[in-house]
């Protein structure tokens, strides 16, 4: 377990105490996110947009142009949750969880091109097209955008892509030395397991409150 530790610690080696503390905090505020997502409670888009904001001007910093990105993205759209999230479907219930129906499939589709496109564009253009992880990074892009819009729209759905590019992030943030957003990341691979089968129990159930 030493090892273990010193290994992570020493992932850290000329690195600020200021950038390890604004990750710790980011991290923190990322789990509650996921934590606040899985209990289908609003509070899900405060604490994800604290530490997204936190994370775009990390990632600049490290080089992961597409993980950066997305954080914006997931920015602007948990402000864009936010307000769907508190649309009525009558005066007492809130929209309730649901599966995604053969249109938003399509766009789904569509989203996900999109943002691979997108993504490998901006790396030709900051000319980072270098290494292995800007392959992987251009896919997790694309499956975490296309998780956020699902989460957005209260679509059941955004979990299985936000399981599969949880998993694909745990060693791609560990080789590029996060190695605290690595662990995050596996931390989220175990609540999104939980978020999907939480969200199953409660699918076209609408809502009382939000914050239960």
């Amino acid at each position: 377990m030493n090892h273990i530790f010193d290994w992570l610690v020493s992932q850290y080696d000329g690195t600020s105490t200021f950038l390890v503390a604004l990750e710790t905090i980011a991290v923190i505020f990322g789990f509650l996110s996921v934590w606040y997502s899985k209990q289908d409670n609003i509070l899900v888009f405060p604490t994800g947009i604290i530490s997204t904001a936190i994370f775009v001007y990390i990632l600049y910093l490290f080089g992961l142009l597409g993980d950066m990105l997305i954080n914006a993205y997931y920015f602007s759209m948990s402000i864009y949750g936010w307000y769907l999230w508190t649309r009525k479907v009558d005066d007492a219930h809130f929209i309730p969880i649901e599966r995604t129906n053969k249109k938003e499939k399509k766009q789904s589709v569509f989203l996900f091109i999109a943002a691979m496109v997108f993504n490998i564009l901006v790396y030709i253009a900051f000319d980072k097209w270098k290494d292995w992880t800007a392959y992987i990074d251009t896919l997790t892009t694309a499956l975490f955008f296309l998780g956020m819009w699902l989460m957005a729209k209260k679509k059941i759905e955004n979990w299985i892509y936000w399981i599969i590019a949880d998993i694909i992030s745990i060693p791609l943030y560990f080789y590029k030395g996060l190695g605290i957003t690595a662990i995050q990341y596996v931390l989220f691979t175990i609540l999104a397991i939980y978020g999907y089968k939480a969200w199953k129990k409660e699918l076209n159930k609408p809502k009382k409150s939000l914050l239960e």
